[in-house]
């Protein structure tokens, strides 16, 4: 009986054991819970820009169109045209989407970009006076050389920069122009610098006689001299911009994609071809 009793505690004991160890075993064998890591977006979530125009089928392109020959508006047929016009045509057709074009005023296009008003600013803008802005660029598409604009025969003897002292000059605000003013009005000693909304409007009081020079692009005064022959550029041009394509900040597949089809353009003559149409001097 004795023999019985501790035989029957001494298999309780092992049969315990057994169970511990297996329930021990179980436990080990179970994984704590982990978090899984947030999933990151995709390249096109991140930047939605060039899905977004394709998606659309169309590339809403903003611009000024007041600087012949890059943009005006035809009087004729009151359509938008020029050079910045018929390139981002071209690209937006290398794209496979529509080129739709949204005149504003210069001082306001960054502003609209900004909001969304527009994928795209193709305006002779150039890296200089988009740089204080939150912005992309394209690769340069034309480099364009600022010059002193005189009345025809220059009644004021002006050959060059020197020659601009106590001087009234007039420039386009928010230009490149502008910028190249302010530099040279304490270095030359300007009588005054001239202020104004649109470069044409600088160009009306020079006729007038009421300023002396005009500092502007070099192309927007070859057109002033085809149409106007009051109008005369002296002297060496005064500084060359790189003028680029402007996207809002982040849109870099847009940039990328935009980049492509410019390289594309050059490369199969359209882009020469519009540059001896628009910005070329026929003798």
């Amino acid at each position: 009986m004795r023999r019985s009793v501790r035989f029957t505690r001494l298999l309780g004991g092992i049969l315990a054991m057994v169970l511990m160890m297996s329930l021990a075993g179980c436990g080990a064998d179970e994984q704590p819970a982990t978090e899984q890591p947030p999933a990151q977006p995709t390249e096109a979530a991140a930047d939605p820009s060039l899905q977004t125009v394709l998606d659309r089928g169309e590339l809403i392109v903003g611009l000024a169109p007041f600087y012949a020959p890059f943009e005006s508006t035809n009087e004729k047929t009151k359509e938008i045209e020029g050079f910045d016009v018929d390139l981002a045509t071209a690209i937006a057709e290398k794209m496979g989407v529509k080129a739709t074009f949204k005149g504003a005023e210069w001082q306001g296009l960054l502003g609209g970009l900004e909001k969304g008003d527009y994928d795209v600013l193709v305006t002779c803008m150039s890296k200089k006076e988009a740089a204080e802005a939150n912005v992309e660029f394209s690769d340069v598409y034309y480099l364009l050389d600022d010059v002193i604009i005189v009345a025809k025969g220059n009644p004021k003897g002006i050959m060059g920069k020197a020659d601009l002292k106590d001087k009234v000059v007039g420039v386009q605000l928010g230009s490149g122009s502008e910028q190249i003013g302010d530099a040279l009005k304490d270095e030359v000693g300007f009588k005054d610098l001239k202020k104004y909304k649109l470069t044409q409007d600088a160009m009306n009081d020079l006729k007038a006689g009421r300023i002396d020079a005009v500092l502007a692009g070099e192309a927007f005064a070859v057109e002033q001299s085809k149409v106007d022959p009051s109008f005369e550029v002296v002297g060496e041009p005064l500084e060359s911009a790189e003028i680029v394509a402007v996207f809002p900040k982040g849109a870099t597949s847009l940039v990328e994609e935009f980049n492509k089809h410019l390289a594309a353009v050059r490369a199969d003559g359209t882009y020469d071809a519009l540059v001896a149409k628009w910005l070329t001097v026929q003798q």
